[in-house]
């Protein structure tokens, strides 16, 4: 223990430091959730259903969408890392363009699948709720994908307490608004789960305006402003992002994708057992954005290593990031087990969501070491730019294993909302082990 310790202190130091930030902005995203879960539960379950559907068909595209951003960050990170601050500016402007194209084509096809909504078999008594709501959340991904642009290029130049201030502040914006508008408050409009999507966009809007202002303004972004400003479109640059950005939005997209296709099975098994699966993805979400804060700062710092040639600290970095994640599981799990049968409770007045999301605990705790594993390992490989297999590993744990797991044990065994969870901690556990193999090959003293 004395010699782990001192192998890897420096390195715990570090990532603690850079990471905590992130981890604190993803903390208000989660209370976001948390609160978002909990004033549409309170207003109504049908509205919870509603918005359990729609938040799931759109979580998918906004972690595709984030995923894709991350392809800034092992550029602008070795940019960082040898001194050339000009071109992360540089970088940057490529970034915000790419971002801007995709947000136009995930548009596109979000906005075809609204006119088939009707046909993914959900509740008929939510579809006049579901689409509103889908519509406002729609308008709102260009302003998810410009923001995503500025974040990982302040996080890829170690600058991650800005983000995690418009963050906390968005967030802020964001429960205000859905108290006012969900309820009616100061003489504003009733509109229920409306409400809650014109709050979320508002706030989508104000962190990108607020993230600009800072960037064009600071005089700490000064030597960046100017690569921004006056290096001019690089081509070679752009395509780039696209081949690191494409394939890691895939990998991230189709770990998503299990869990938005088995909202859809869970759509099959009526209102009570959607309103659930919201309450327990919302609840989930208190670990995954937490291991992803620490996981963000891996790729960050393999990408600073990178950009040195230095190959004992990549993998070091790697290590030390998966013993804090570990350890970070530990403490949440344990929160969480000791609250397991108060929980459902909080989110809703009905006796039967708060009971059937207490089964949902066994197949969510025994995925977090796989979850965890999934994660750092992914984000090692990001900060390598090694992205293109994990489009491959993604596809087989969460696609040939993870779904059809989820449907036999669901469905063909009968186990219900319980059975098509059991899907995850197949497909995360899977997708962690062969990430973490690749990652060992990758950087078993081969140059980088």
């Amino acid at each position: 223990m004395r010699q782990l310790w001192s192998t890897y202190k420096h390195h715990y130091g570090s990532l603690f430091t850079l990471g905590f930030p992130i981890v604190v902005g993803q903390l208000g995203t989660i209370i976001l959730g948390f609160a978002d879960t909990l004033m549409i539960g309170h207003y109504g379950t049908a509205e919870l259903a509603a918005a359990a559907f729609v938040n799931n068909l759109f979580n998918l595209c906004i972690i595709f969408s984030t995923g894709f951003s991350y392809g800034l960050t092992p550029v602008v990170g070795a940019c960082y890392g040898a001194g050339r601050r000009a071109e992360a500016g540089q970088a940057l402007q490529c970034s915000l363009v790419a971002n801007a194209l995709v947000a136009l084509l995930i548009t596109a096809i979000m906005t075809l699948l609204y006119f088939n909504v009707d046909r993914l078999g959900q509740p008929a008594e939510l579809l006049p709720l579901i689409r509103p709501y889908y519509l406002v959340l729609l308008a709102s991904m260009l302003f998810v994908m410009l923001f995503n642009g500025f974040k990982q290029f302040a996080d890829g130049i170690t600058d991650t307490r800005t983000a995690m201030w418009i963050l906390l502040m968005g967030n802020a914006l964001n429960i205000l608004g859905n108290y006012l508008l969900i309820n009616g408050k100061c003489g504003l409009p009733e509109w229920g789960l409306l409400g809650a999507g014109v709050s979320t966009l508002l706030s989508r809007v104000v962190m990108v305006l607020v993230f600009a202002w800072i960037f064009f303004r600071s005089p700490r972004f000064r030597p960046y402003r100017e690569g921004f400003l006056t290096l001019g479109w690089s081509g070679a640059l752009f395509r780039r992002l696209n081949a690191l950005g494409w394939p890691v939005g895939l990998q991230m997209g189709m770990e998503t994708a299990s869990f938005s296709f088995s909202a859809i099975m869970v759509g099959w098994l009526g209102t009570v057992a959607l309103a659930s699966h919201q309450v327990m993805i919302t609840i989930s979400q208190f670990t995954f954005m937490m291991y992803y804060g620490m996981g963000a700062a891996v790729a960050v710092r393999v990408s600073n290593f990178k950009g040195q040639n230095d190959l004992p600290n990549v993998r070091r970095t790697a290590s030390a990031g998966f013993h804090l994640i570990l350890a970070l599981a530990v403490v949440l799990l344990s929160i969480l087990f000791a609250l397991r049968g108060q929980m459902g409770g909080w989110f809703t007045d009905s006796e039967e969501v708060t009971s059937m999301v207490s089964l949902l605990f066994f197949p969510f705790l025994i995925y977090q070491f796989g979850d965890g594993l999934q994660i750092n390992y992914a984000n090692a490989l990001r900060g390598i730019s090694d992205v293109k297999p994990m489009i491959w590993i993604a596809f087989v744990a969460y696609f040939i294993i993870s779904l059809p797991v989820g449907y036999v044990c669901g469905f063909v065994f009968g186990w219900g909302l319980p059975g098509v969870w059991m899907a995850f901690p197949f497909g995360l556990t899977s997708a962690g082990i062969m990430l973490w193999l690749r990652f060992r090959y990758k950087t078993h003293e081969r140059p980088l």
